[in-house]
Order: structure tokens, then C-alpha cells, then sequence
């Protein structure tokens, strides 16, 4: 997001600037005789223009209090008039001029684009164009001039006052547009991961949910013991098949933005891992809301496979799991001490062997890393880097 450009940041500089130029610019004009500087200048036309020029510094105001920088020289101009006529004490070189400053151009801008009060500025410039153009003294010069300094300031405010509000319409009408835009992107996206859920579901779960109910069937039947390791192999395959595709299926079922199904609980890993005679222990460092609901499922598949493999290759060992989570990354360690006792042939070949490459797999999707092999001092470890948010849905821009 811009900062905006350099004027808008720096309002009162830019204020400051128009007060000493107008400040400087109507001191050399009443010098040179264009205003009300009389042949033979005394010590009152110096103090009358010293006056002036702080009444020109008034402008640096102009945004906060418009009504007062307009009073100030409407009044320096009206006491400067009278002080011509009827007074006399002050004579100019020239009679048909303005005797107001030529800061009264963006004093009259001032009121009607800062201020709040629309009727009360347009009644105050009413009153300011009369002191200027002296109409108990005719002259066309000074009518037109006066008029033309009171005016200026006042359509250039109407106009650019009307500017903004359009653009302020349309930038508010893109917004709306963009909005309704997203909101039907997000309609359709859901609709869409409804269907395909709904596809997964009725197709893929069903014919899965067969194949798993077979295999388990010819386990049973079947009195050739390789027969009945395949089926038994099929039959686990099957089963974490339809957990994966439960879990998919919860996700697309899952408005963007809301928490999707939890893949799991840690502790119940660890415990079950224990019940089955491989000890194993849990120590969770930092904040688990930290981390995505797919990094979350990601971390419990690195768990899960860990704990797995250690049952399967290294029995009598113990587990220690530790899972660290931070605001850019979940660091997951899974390890296990050296095997006392030597695996059984049944468990050790079940499975397909792919079980860390599939893994490995899965976290490279998630922009992670993982490593897997012999830990100092015997044992085997297992460890993944994940980033602590992976977006599950595309974010609109």
C-alpha cells in the first residue's frame, strides 16, 4: 500500500509555503505600487504593510480555521478602505486599484472546500467580495478585479470539492463491485467443493468401502497363509485409504476460512503406541493453533508413520515424539531408541515399504522437508520442517 504522494502527507508544509509566497508576493505588489502604497510612504504605510504581511502568514491556518484567515484580511482590507475614505489619513499613488492582498484568492477557496458549513461560507465570501469591490465607490476596474479574486478561490473549490466526491463514488463503486465479485467466487468454489466431495463420497468411499469389506472377507476364508497376508495387507491399505479420503472429504466440505476437521490428537498416537507395548513419550513446545489445519494433518501423518515403523522394525524400543511449533515453521521429531529384540517376519513384511517416500512426498506438497535414518547412538529418527500456514484455499487479491 502507497503512502500517497508528497503534498497530501505534508498538508502544513504545503501551507506554509503558500503563506510565505503570498506573503512575499503581496509585499512586492504593494511596493511597486499596485495596491494601496501611497508616492510618499510614512511610518504608517510601514506598519499598515508589516500588518499585511502577517495577515498574508494567516493562510498557514487556512484548512483548521477557513471563516477566521477569511475575517482577518477582509478586515485588514476594510480598515485599510476606511482609512483611505473617508479618513484620508492614507493616500494612495493609484485610485482605481484593489486594496485588498492577493492572498484573498486562496483564502476564498478555503471556505467552501475545508469547511462544514456551506451556507455560513457562502455568506461570509458574500460579505468579503463587498468589502473587496467597494461598491459605495463605483469603479468597473475594481468590480471586475474584485470580484475575479473572490471568485477564482471559490469555483476552484467547487469544482475539485466535486472531483473528490466523484472519485469517492467510483472508488467506492469499484470496492462494492469487487466485493460482490469475491463473493460470488467464493460461491462457486463452494459449490464446487460440495460437489466434488459429494463425488468422492458416493463414488470413491463406496467402492474403497468394498474392497476393504473383500479382503477382510478372504482373510477369513482363505486357508493359504500368503493369501491371507496379502488380504490382511489389502485390507489395512483399504482402511487408511478411507481415513485419507474421510479426511479429504471433510476438507472440501469445509468453507474457506473455517477450521476443517481435526486429523487427529497427538496424545492419542502416543498412548495407543504405548498400549501395544512400544513406549513412547510426548513433549509439544509452543502453540498448536500456530499451524494450519494442513500442516496439522501433515504433522500427524509424520507421527503416525513414525510410530508405525517403530513398532514394525524396532520392538522393545522407545519413542520419544517432540513437535515444536513458532509463527514460521512445526519441527517434528520422531525417535527411537535401538531395538532390544528382533522383529517378527508377519509385521515387519507387511506394508508396502513406501511408507517414508509417500511421506516424503506428502511434505515436499506442503513446502516442507524430511529426513529419515539411523540416529547417533543407535536407533532410527524421523524428521520434518513444515511452514506453520499453508493456504487450503486460493485467497482472492
Amino acid at each position: 500500500m502507497t503512502a500517497g504522494p508528497w503534498h497530501r502527507r505534508h498538508p502544513l508544509a504545503i501551507d506554509v509555503a503558500i503563506a510565505v509566497i503570498f506573503a512575499f508576493l503581496d509585499t512586492g505588489t504593494t511596493l511597486l505600487g499596485l495596491s494601496w502604497w501611497p508616492e510618499r510612504p510614512g511610518v504608517l504605510a510601514w506598519v499598515l504593510l508589516t500588518v499585511q504581511a502577517a495577515a498574508c502568514l494567516t493562510l498557514i491556518v487556512r484548512r483548521r480555521a477557513p471563516l477566521a484567515v477569511l475575517a482577518v484580511l477582509g478586515g485588514f482590507t476594510l480598515v485599510m478602505t476606511l482609512l483611505i475614505a473617508p479618513a484620508g489619513v492614507l493616500v494612495p499613488a493609484g485610485d482605481a486599484t484593489v486594496w485588498a492582498p492577493l492572498a484573498t484568492v486562496p483564502a476564498a477557496y478555503a471556505p467552501l472546500y475545508y469547511g462544514r458549513n456551506r451556507r455560513l461560507a457562502l455568506a461570509a465570501l458574500a460579505a468579503f467580495t463587498i468589502v473587496i469591490v467597494r461598491p459605495w465607490q463605483p469603479s468597473l476596474a475594481v468590480i471586475v478585479s474584485g470580484l475575479l479574486r473572490t471568485a477564482v478561490g471559490p469555483l476552484l473549490a467547487l469544482y475539485f470539492d466535486a472531483h473528490k466526491r466523484v472519485v469517492c463514488m467510483l472508488t467506492e463503486r469499484a470496492e462494492r463491485a469487487e466485493r460482490e465479485r469475491h463473493l460470488l467466487a467464493e460461491r462457486a468454489r463452494a459449490e464446487e467443493r460440495a460437489r466434488l466431495a459429494g463425488e468422492m463420497h458416493d463414488v470413491v468411499t463406496h467402492r474403497v468401502s468394498m474392497m476393504v469389506l473383500q479382503a477382510g472377507a478372504l482373510r477369513v476364508t482363505t486357508g493359504d497363509e500368503s493369501v491371507r497376508r496379502t488380504a490382511e495387507e489389502l485390507r489395512a491399505a483399504g482402511c487408511q485409504v478411507l481415513e485419507e479420503l474421510r479426511d479429504v472429504v471433510g476438507v472440501l466440505r469445509t468453507p474457506p476460512g473455517d477450521e476443517p476437521p481435526s486429523a487427529g490428537d497427538f496424545a492419542v498416537l502416543v498412548a495407543e503406541s504405548t498400549a501395544v507395548g512400544t513406549p513412547a513419550e510426548l513433549v509439544e513446545d509452543g502453540d498448536p493453533a500456530l499451524a494450519s489445519p494442513v500442516v496439522r494433518r501433515t504433522a500427524y501423518r509424520v507421527v503416525r508413520e513414525a510410530l508405525t515403523n517403530a513398532r514394525k522394525h524396532a520392538p522393545g524400543s522407545r519413542v520419544a515424539v517432540r513437535i515444536e511449533y513458532d509463527q514460521r515453521r512445526v519441527r517434528i521429531a520422531v525417535r527411537n531408541t535401538a531395538p532390544s529384540g528382533r522383529p517378527a517376519d508377519g509385521l515387519a513384511e507387511t506394508g508396502s515399504g513406501l511408507g517414508i517416500a509417500n511421506l516424503r512426498q506428502r511434505i515436499e506438497v506442503v513446502q516442507g522437508t524430511l529426513r529419515a535414518g539411523p540416529a547417533p547412538g543407535g536407533g532410527f529418527q524421523v524428521e520434518a520442517v513444515l511452514p506453520a500456514y499453508v493456504p487450503t484455499a486460493e485467497t482472492a487479491v
